[in-house]
């Protein structure tokens, strides 16, 4: 019997269902060329994206942030990513500072964290009573209807993880010395809370996943296929076609004519590798 040929663009998995890092590089590069044909498009047609994302500690969302940007300009897909507000933040608009971050014309905003977390850690660790969380909810519709009107490309991401994964990836942070700095002590208050998190998340989804913005889950145990799932998610909701340009040719370079070399005594950095 003939073998099932694999679907274009599908990476390989290795036999225990997990995607090999071969395949995953593979199809990495494949989205991210496709990402930079979405800027360009971005660009030249003054297209406005806004792309949230929420999520447990530990579900994997600056890891997808970091490979959705690797490739692409920091002028057009900015990361923001904001902390406590100021007390001169707090005494505005709960949305203001982040409406001042929304995406002007030819530029992807991406929201690590977003004005969901007055729904989410707010609302758990008791930094905003219920009453305000409810009234933040109620409102939160009306406010993404006017981006939408207004021509941004509104699109949320929530990346699920199960508890056994959390746990699994708080404690690799323990001993790590490259993520140290990713748990805090609020992470330790907010694992304690899982369920009350859940809560959080259903009322959220129940009041804010609309037809005009809804919420799209990515599982997100494994971190490769979320990224790979993500990536190609996002390129189907943004309409973009490629624009064709000429082939780049370097030109020459102009003759030294009389320059010569100086012989300033250049601090060279110390080749220890």
């Amino acid at each position: 019997m003939a073998k099932k040929k694999k679907a274009a663009g599908e990476a390989k998995a290795e036999g225990d269902g997990k995607l090999g890092r071969k395949g995953y590089d593979k199809e990495l590069e494949r989205l991210h060329v496709e990402l930079v044909k979405l800027q360009k498009w971005v660009v030249a047609k003054g297209l406005k994206v806004c792309v949230v994302f929420e999520g447990r500690d530990g579900a994997g969302k600056g890891g997808t942030i970091k490979a959705i940007t690797e490739r692409v300009s920091p002028r057009v897909f900015r990361v923001v990513a904001l902390p406590a507000p100021s007390e001169r933040e707090k005494t505005q608009m709960y949305i203001q500072r982040y409406m001042a971050h929304f995406p002007a014309a030819g530029e992807v905003v991406i929201f690590d964290r977003s004005w969901y977390n007055r729904a989410g850690v707010e609302r758990v660790m008791g930094f905003t009573p219920m009453d305000k969380v409810k009234k933040f909810l109620g409102a939160v519709p009306f406010v993404e209807r006017a981006m939408v009107e207004a021509g941004i490309i509104l699109v949320k991401y929530w990346l699920e993880v199960t508890p056994e994964e959390q746990t699994r990836r708080l404690k690799g942070r323990i001993d790590d010395g490259r993520k140290t700095w990713k748990l805090t002590s609020m992470d330790l208050k907010s694992y304690c809370r899982w369920y009350d998190y859940s809560r959080a998340r259903d009322d959220m989804f129940e009041a804010t996943d609309t037809d005009f913005a809804p919420w799209f889950v990515a599982r997100s145990d494994d971190k490769k296929k979320a990224r790979l799932n993500i990536i190609s998610d996002f390129l189907a909701r943004v309409p973009y076609e490629e624009i064709k340009e000429k082939k780049v040719k370097l030109p020459k370079r102009q003759k030294p004519g009389d320059y010569e070399e100086t012989k300033h005594p250049f601090k060279y950095v110390e080749e220890k590798y």
